[in-house]
């Protein structure tokens, strides 16, 4: 009977520890964790072997720790109590950063600093045509086609090509630093929530957008955060249910029977129920019961019809309300002419008794 040598202890530990892969690549200068697939070869053997990979979770849980490492310090602000304080909804909606159009072309010339400015001009505009109220919480809807494109081509997540004004890591950084500046305007007044609504335009870096975001503010204790990619997010604020989604995905006449099923407890605790919705880029309102819906308000060329001959009692609908678009006209609206909806920034007043009590809208 042929006796096989016994495998040493050397030889056990170098295929165990991989030690010559190891010490090849600190000899060249190659990152050993970068190596996923290698041959390994010697006078006794010759080793296939491939390395456990990691996982997105793993690498993005990586990332948001060292970038945490370097989030800046944010002193606490201590709120007070205010009596017949309200929920404020500030919804940025469609920015579109990396936009491109040319006047031209459009009539408009769109870019990152237009679109920054405007960014900005909204959140102040709408910080001062609320300031009679008094809120004890600001829900700042983040996501919605924050970028124009997903990748470095310049085309959406499902391949469409986009006319683009920077690079992809320009246009980022671009949405980056107006969503900040605009977060840390909104902390003064109230703390802040911010809501995360993944999008058919940048459905990768709108979500790490938003995780880049959250990161930055680690070290404050006055901003919470829902940034998972789930398409449609729940927000139970008093007698009120308030969903919100991109409008891409579930069909509008589905989203109330889905709120009532994803948030059944919410539901049954509250008294009105609303859909914030965006995709659309113009105001556009229905009241869904029993499974139909009516129109309630509508954008048309320079008119917006509210529709006052039915039941306005908001206890006998569930409302579906798209938000307007700050994003500039390009060059594929512009040529199918779809440019009557105004240019705005909108927000929503939520009462914790007596549900949606206003709309307000700043204009470009």
């Amino acid at each position: 009977m042929q006796i096989r040598p016994r495998i040493s202890q050397e030889e056990f530990d170098l295929i165990k520890g991989h030690r010559a892969l190891k010490e090849e690549c600190e000899a060249t200068g190659i990152p050993l964790d970068s190596v996923n697939y290698y041959w390994y070869k010697s006078e006794k053997f010759s080793i296939n072997a491939k390395n456990k990979q990691k996982s997105y979770l793993d690498v993005r849980d990586e990332v948001i720790k060292e970038m945490q490492s370097y989030a800046p310090t944010y002193p606490t602000i201590k709120r007070e109590d205010y009596k017949d304080s309200k929920l404020l909804i500030v919804d940025p909606a469609d920015p579109h950063f990396g936009k491109k159009s040319t006047i031209e072309e459009t009539g408009q010339d769109t870019n990152n600093i237009s679109t920054a400015e405007r960014f900005a001009s909204g959140i102040e505009g709408l910080i001062n045509k609320t300031d009679c109220y008094k809120f004890e919480k600001i829900v700042f809807v983040g996501g919605n086609d924050s970028m124009h494109t997903d990748n470095p081509f310049g085309t959406t997540t499902s391949g469409t090509r986009q006319d683009t004004c920077g690079l992809w890591y320009e246009n980022f950084i671009a949405a980056k630093n107006a969503n900040i500046k605009a977060i840390d305007r909104l902390l003064t007044i109230a703390d802040v929530h911010f809501v995360f609504c993944p999008s058919n335009h940048d459905f990768m870096t709108g979500f790490f957008l938003a995780d880049t975001i959250q990161s930055w503010y680690a070290n404050n204790k006055n901003i919470t955060f829902d940034v998972t990619p789930i398409h449609r997010k729940y927000i139970h604020y008093g007698h009120s249910l308030l969903g919100l989604t991109h409008g891409d995905g579930a069909k509008e006449s589905e989203l109330s029977d889905l709120m009532k099923t994803e948030a059944k407890k919410a539901w049954s605790l509250s008294r009105f129920a609303y859909w914030i919705v965006h995709h659309k880029h113009h105001s556009d309102t229905k009241g869904y019961k029993n499974g139909k819906g009516v129109k309630m308000e509508k954008d048309y060329k320079n008119l917006t019809v509210f529709n006052t001959g039915l039941s306005l009692d908001p206890t006998d609908y569930c409302f579906v309300q798209y938000m307007r678009s700050l994003s500039g006209t390009d060059r594929w609206h512009f040529t199918n002419g779809f440019v009557h909806a105004p240019k705005a920034m909108d927000a929503l007043i939520i009462d914790p008794a007596y549900g949606q009590i206003d709309k307000i809208t700043h204009l470009f």
